[in-house]
């Protein structure tokens, strides 16, 4: 079972432009010809889109030289772009945090992480308990964060590690506020996986990435 099966991004976008918008937030930076076979339609349709999210300050080209002839123009989203897609009830939650943080102390803040990261695991192996093999629980694992708005997949690496790939964060503002909820994250999906499973981070919305991205292996025993 791929991931590309069990994607769930909550949004179906149904313009050309939203899918295009849509194909870049998931896949990164594309040249036309790329979207345009993503979409099954021609490279030049969608130059023609690309042209007009460019015009709105949604999308911007880099050139990239790859030998003779001419340089091929990448396209990726721009920050105004990245602020289309969701993040749930942004603002009201850094306040919250911040009310926490000066009323109560940064105690108070992470008795909260803990408790939502104990709820979090515990939902998860619900779901996930019957799931024998490392890659049914991480494709599992990418089901339920899809359906919260993570836009997860999967896939599996040249040295067989799996690479789980999350390419938006709807609580981007609250874990920029709070570090605390990334290092949650990470605990959780180490506890859900098992105690035979390494799980690292790789890439970080909150660090200036494109997404987060965690290199899961089985330990050797």
């Amino acid at each position: 079972m791929s991931s590309a099966d069990l994607e769930n991004t909550g949004w179906s976008p149904r313009s050309a432009s939203e899918r295009i918008l849509m194909l870049l937030k998931m896949h990164g930076a594309l040249s036309a010809t790329a979207i345009g076979q993503m979409l099954g339609t021609t490279g030049e349709a969608a130059r023609q889109q690309l042209a007009r999210l460019a015009d709105d300050g949604l999308v911007h080209a880099t050139s990239l030289a790859r030998g003779v002839g001419r340089p091929t123009q990448n396209w990726q989203l721009t920050q105004a772009a990245q602020k289309r897609f969701p993040d749930t009830h942004a603002a009201l939650t850094v306040q919250l945090l911040d009310i926490v943080r000066s009323s109560l102390g940064e105690d108070a803040l992470d008795t909260i992480i803990s408790t939502r990261e104990a709820a979090t695991t515990q939902a998860y192996h619900n779901v996930m308990a019957d799931e024998p093999s490392l890659r049914e629980r991480v494709a599992r694992l990418v089901q339920l964060r899809s359906a919260e708005g993570y836009m997860a997949a999967w896939h599996e690496q040249e040295d067989g590690s799996l690479l789980l790939v999350e390419n938006h964060c709807p609580i981007c503002a609250a874990a920029t506020a709070c570090q605390g909820f990334c290092r949650a994250e990470l605990d959780v999906f180490s506890a859900v996986l098992g105690p035979d499973v390494s799980v690292t981070r790789e890439e970080h919305i909150v660090s200036g990435g494109r997404r987060c991205s965690y290199a899961i292996r089985e330990i050797a025993s």
